[in-house]
């Protein structure tokens, strides 16, 4: 889809904050970006978007939305006006209730660090930022348990070069497609057990990998969780909490996204103290790709 003018320049400002943003997380990682006229730093020149596509990485919020099975309340948008008002236009307005760990969501370091920084305080150095793709499809279409490996990681990095610090790296497993089965997506639809869950994700070596030695600014996959369904310690959120780094969860349309070379902006709802919030994650693919 071309991008029209005006959504070129927004995404051009956006990818221009998000130059300065990564190469300052990369010098004070888990600090909110700032620019500084005394930097001697040159700001971003234009950047010609023409030809690029916008990909929409989340799903939307609705009845058919996929819970965490211990969220038993899902999602509710009660209609608190709808229809012509006494002044003659038209006026519609909702209220919605939601978790914050269902549907497309980010994953705040407080929901498996204690004291770790909130939805409101991840610094934008790590919501927006250059995009690295690690397809194990093939591998999760063999093992709905399997966990992505450091040799995968080694493998992806053969091929496509080295993971650089401050990007974000998505987990593509194929899981997407079977959105918004929730037998088939999580292995079980039991509503309030989430004992018997059966989907791939991050193995714990590899998570530390890409957090602690790639640093890597957040991890997200299209699937449930950044832990594989079985887990019963979420090895790798505490992992990637302890980093400091966000998780994206219940991506989709990795697929249509190259393995580096995209750009991600990930920007949740900015919640006061939540552990969590409702995530539209989109990427910018360049011509190229």
């Amino acid at each position: 889809m071309a991008i029209s003018e005006l959504s070129r320049a927004v995404a051009a400002a956006l990818l221009g904050c998000a130059a300065v943003a990564c190469s300052v997380w990369v010098e004070t990682p888990g600090d909110t970006p700032a620019a500084s006229e005394d930097s001697g730093a040159e700001a971003p020149g234009p950047l010609d978007l023409e030809g690029y596509s916008l990909v929409d990485l989340s799903h939307a919020f609705g009845d058919e939305t996929v819970y965490w099975p211990t969220d038993t309340a899902g999602f509710a948008l009660e209609q608190l006006a709808f229809g012509e008002t006494e002044g003659g236009y038209f006026y519609s307005a909702y209220a919605l209730a939601t978790a914050e760990h269902g549907g497309t969501h980010i994953d705040a370091p407080i929901h498996f660090l204690e004291g770790g920084p909130d939805v409101a305080s991840i610094p934008l150095g790590r919501l927006i930022g250059p995009a690295v793709v690690i397809d194990m499809a093939a591998q999760a279409a063999e093992d709905a348990d399997y966990r992505l490996t450091v040799a995968d990681v080694e493998a992806h990095e053969a091929e496509h070069g080295r993971i650089e610090p401050g990007s974000l790296v998505l987990l593509r497993t194929g899981w997407s497609a079977r959105w918004p089965d929730a037998l088939s997506y999580l292995g079980d639809d039991t509503p309030g057990d989430a004992s018997q869950l059966h989907f791939p994700s991050y193995g714990e070596a590899a998570a530390r990998l890409l957090v602690e030695e790639r640093g890597a600014a957040a991890l997200g996959a299209d699937v449930a969780s950044i832990d594989y369904g079985a887990s019963t310690d979420f090895i790798v959120h505490q992992v990637v909490a302890a980093a400091n780094a966000p998780g994206l969860e219940n991506l989709t349309n990795l697929d249509r996204l190259p393995a580096r070379g995209a750009t991600v902006i990930a920007l949740p709802m900015k919640i006061s103290g939540g552990s969590g919030g409702p995530l539209r994650a989109v990427a910018l693919v360049p011509p190229s790709n």
